[in-house]
């Protein structure tokens, strides 16, 4: 085995030879020269950018130059391959890297002494093995339409989380989002191969969030997406016309994915994440990556936070326009300190309700001497973030609560014989918890308050009467109410006032509705 020291001579012989060049041939050439390249980039990921243009014949990284040269089997491929870069913005790890034809007519590279070669080669015949399939074969193979399945999925993906992502590398024609194995998927669609391939090696296996969210992309095997809604389920952006309905594509579709085959990578402590915590990027409060680069990677290399091979500019700013601190996200307290409770009213069974929309509270102390207060411990410390962003200055029992973190660690039960009077409880082993399962799709359906409430959990037996009458009985006035045409179990009812509906779902959530059935009551995005 030779040395590195051997091996970086031998690539600084190549660069002799091909006397590095500084500007761009005009002259059509089979070899194309590549600049500005990432250090770390593979002899794979410049081949990578060849392949949806024709047969890569062989290629040479100078890494300590930041260049590269990739030969393509004729110069009809080459010219197809310079003719898009110049109308799309190229990328290797986020960075913005420039293609541009060589003055060499081929690539000659001493293919006997570096180990650099022996990389080369094997990245070649795999290259050439997926370039020569025939078209049978081509499904699962590059293509236009990629399959996402984020893992470890503690917070909440949505699809304009998705959006905003996949829109660094070009623009996104159709997203399609479905759960299945208990994994929460996506399926993009893009104009061409060459922006799915941009964005499959630039984000496949990194974490949307810090240490969790972790992306996994395959190439799907269907080559068009059919949407037929517009809703936070499904979007065909090429398409805004389209109806609101549930959201869905052809069952023929969904049966054509056949399983994962993917390895599932264990997951780094610590690794970072393309965006610094997922409060800014949900429910309307703006994200990280709602940058000024478009299509471009230059942009995205000027400013920002360096992720993982890549950097999103703005990062700082969204979080700070959203009001939220970048400290003690997603780490810091579970404890939360609510104050200005109406006394005559608030139970710990109520706040349990109440600030289990947005997480699994574990206990709630209203405090002895100062009844209009109570401490509030959720599972984690994002849940208590969500909680916080959401509810403080909501107004509950007729008054506006304010809510920010507590100094506790977490809420002390108190101990025998000491007066509590019941304003104490423990809810570790309740069984109303929402966010129970890791990755739980409960996390899709977080949404801040609103006079609107969901409904779901309904049996077949219970009609429309029969609900409004319920929450009627127990002082709320309907305004409207409405079944979702496609799952009569969920409906959305409507309340005279967001006041009035927190009251709602405090008294309604978990309602008897017949012996097995007991309403979920939460805040739902729409009006009816």
């Amino acid at each position: 085995m030779m040395s590195p020291q051997a091996n970086h001579a031998d690539n600084n012989n190549d660069a002799k030879k091909l006397k590095l060049e500084k500007t761009g041939a005009t002259k059509p050439s089979r070899v194309i020269h590549i600049r500005n390249i990432p250090n770390e980039v593979t002899e794979a990921e410049i081949i990578h950018l060849g392949i949806p243009f024709g047969r890569v014949t062989n290629v040479l990284v100078l890494k300590g130059k930041n260049q590269a040269f990739l030969e393509m089997a004729d110069e009809t491929a080459a010219s197809t391959m310079v003719q898009y870069f110049t109308t799309c913005v190229a990328q290797l790890r986020g960075r913005a890297v420039y293609v541009q034809f060589s003055n060499h007519r081929e690539l000659k590279t001493d293919q006997t002494h570096s180990n650099a070669n022996a990389s080369a080669q094997a990245a070649l015949q795999a290259a050439q093995a997926l370039s020569g399939s025939t078209p049978n074969e081509v499904q699962g193979g590059p293509n236009t339409v990629l399959r996402v399945i984020v893992e470890h999925m503690v917070y909440p993906v949505t699809l304009d989380v998705l959006h905003q992502l996949f829109s660094r590398f070009g623009k996104v024609l159709k997203i399609v989002t479905f759960t299945k194995n208990n994994s929460f998927q996506a399926l993009i669609q893009y104009p061409d191969v060459v922006t799915a391939q941009s964005a499959k090696l630039s984000l496949d296996g990194q974490n949307i969030y810090n240490s969790c969210c972790t992306l996994r992309i395959e190439y799907s095997k269907l080559s068009n997406l059919n949407v037929k809604y517009n809703n936070d389920k499904s979007r065909d952006y090429t398409n805004p016309g389209l109806p609101t309905g549930d959201a869905g594509m052809e069952m023929g579709s969904m049966g054509a994915l056949g399983p994962l085959g993917l390895g599932m990578a264990g997951l780094g402590a610590g690794a970072a994440g393309v965006l610094a915590s997922p409060f800014a990027a949900m429910h309307g409060l703006g994200s990280p990556l709602t940058g000024p680069y478009g299509n471009s990677a230059v942009g995205a290399a000027a400013a920002g936070m360096p992720l993982a091979g890549f950097s999103l500019p703005g990062a700082a700013n969204a979080l700070g326009a959203a009001g939220l601190r970048l400290t003690g996200q997603p780490g810091g307290s579970c404890v939360l300190l609510v104050s200005n409770l109406n006394e005559e009213m608030v139970t710990p069974d109520a706040l349990f309700t109440l600030f289990g929309v947005y997480g699994d509270v574990q206990r709630v102390k209203i405090l002895y001497n100062k009844k209009d207060s109570a401490l509030i411990q959720m599972a984690e410390p994002h849940q208590a973030n969500l909680a916080m962003t959401h509810m403080d200055k909501l107004r509950m029992f007729g008054k506006q609560i304010r809510v920010m973190p507590s100094k506790h660690l977490n809420v002390q039960l108190p101990k025998e014989g000491q007066p509590d009077a019941g304003l104490t409880k423990d809810y570790t082993t309740s069984p109303l918890h929402r966010f129970k399962k890791p990755g739980s799709k409960n996390y899709q359906n977080i949404y801040p308050p609103s006079a609107t409430l969901h409904l779901s959990n309904i049996p077949p037996s219970v009609s429309e009467e029969e609900i409004t009458e319920a929450f009627a009985k127990n002082g709320f006035q309907v305004k409207g109410f409405k079944f979702f045409p496609k799952d009569r179990k969920m409906a959305l009812i409507q309340l005279s006032s967001m006041d009035e509906a927190v009251s709602a779902l405090i008294k309604m959530h978990n309602y008897q509705l017949s012996e097995q059935n007991h309403l979920r009551v939460s805040f739902s995005k729409s009006n009816i």
